[in-house]
């Protein structure tokens, strides 16, 4: 539904092609580029959005440093031959939610898949990074503000955090380590730009300091704009 493969296109040209196998040793089934036997080298995960699938965010790691180790992960619901989803959306015209069995079960997958890829990857959880668009991006909310120590940040591209996470936020020491980067259009039509300012408002109320991207005329989508903001956030985090 919410494809980026145009975007992607436009990052690849002239780029290596990308890695097709479909591994399967991990909890979720992923798309790989490491640099053979690499060792404390930072991991990008990618999580995307609703109705995609794990091809669609992966050749963003094409403006990437080349070095650094990237999975995409391919969410655990189908919506048809080629679509995935991580959770299904609440019924009624509310603020977007998602089905809270539905969230603590791809929750739960994706806590274990960064856990055993930090081990396979032999890196360490402090330079481990969430990327997620849309449904990715509000799983990376739930996953690493439960549980913060897992990582050391999340790119949260249009997404919102729920309402059932927010209403179970509490301050928390261990947020104080996590670093945050917020991507949002102005005219996303499926996560209202307000998505974002709320998720940066709950954030900064726990004490984290969000770095919060606004951009102009977008709408749900990632831009190169965007994708060149990202890079230098998590060149600036990796530890």
């Amino acid at each position: 539904m919410f494809k980026l493969f145009a975007l992607v296109l436009t990052l690849v040209a002239g780029a290596a092609h990308a890695d097709s196998d479909l591994h399967t040793d991990l909890p979720l089934l992923y798309l790989e580029q490491t640099q053979g036997d690499a060792r404390n080298q930072p991991l990008v995960i990618f999580l995307h959005g609703f109705g995609s699938n794990e091809e669609d965010l992966f050749g963003i790691k094409d403006a990437l440093p080349s070095t650094w180790t990237y999975l995409s992960a391919r969410a655990p619901m189908p919506v048809d031959a080629q679509g995935f989803r991580w959770f299904t959306k609440t019924p009624g015209d509310g603020d977007y939610d998602g089905m809270t069995d539905d969230l603590q079960s791809s929750a739960r997958l994706i806590k274990a898949f960064v856990a055993k890829a930090t081990v396979k990857y032999h890196t360490q959880p402090d330079r481990v990074f969430l990327v997620g668009f849309s449904q990715g991006a509000i799983m990376s909310y739930e996953v690493a503000l439960r549980d913060p120590e897992l990582v050391r940040g999340i790119a949260a591209l249009s997404g919102s955090v729920l309402p059932v996470l927010k209403a179970q936020l509490k301050p928390d020491e261990r947020l104080g380590q996590l670093a945050i980067f917020i991507g949002h259009g102005t005219l996303d039509q499926a996560l209202p730009y307000a998505s974002a300012t709320r998720a940066n408002e709950v954030l900064s109320g726990l004490g984290l300091k969000p770095q919060f991207h606004t951009y102009p005329g977008m709408n749900h989508t990632v831009s190169a704009a965007e994708v060149q903001d990202l890079k230098a956030w998590l060149e600036t985090n990796v530890k």
